[in-house]
């Protein structure tokens, strides 16, 4: 356990920049969900819009350092792909 003040406060950080972290990942993953279902379901209206909503939160995410970059423009890229793709099947 922490026996200096100093170290007391880190821990005190820590947990709050866990939760924050935490409750940032969960968000991102809950605005990927949306886009999932809109494209399992074939709808592409849906799937663009939830996209938009989804972009920035991505987005957020990697400026606040909670995925990597490199992540997160995979995974735009890769639902980008998909979304595209649903027009051609269709």
């Amino acid at each position: 356990m922490a026996n200096t003040d100093s170290a007391r406060k880190r821990i005190r950080q820590i947990e709050k920049r866990t939760a924050r972290n935490r409750a940032r990942k969960s968000r991102v993953r809950t605005f990927l969900r949306k886009v999932e279902q809109a494209i399992a379901a074939g709808d592409k209206g849906a799937a663009q819009e939830a996209f938009r909503a989804a972009q920035p939160e991505l987005q957020r995410a990697a400026t606040k350092g909670v995925m990597h970059d490199n992540t997160v423009a995979r995974k735009l890229s890769r639902l980008t792909a998909r979304i595209k793709s649903i027009a051609a099947s269709a």
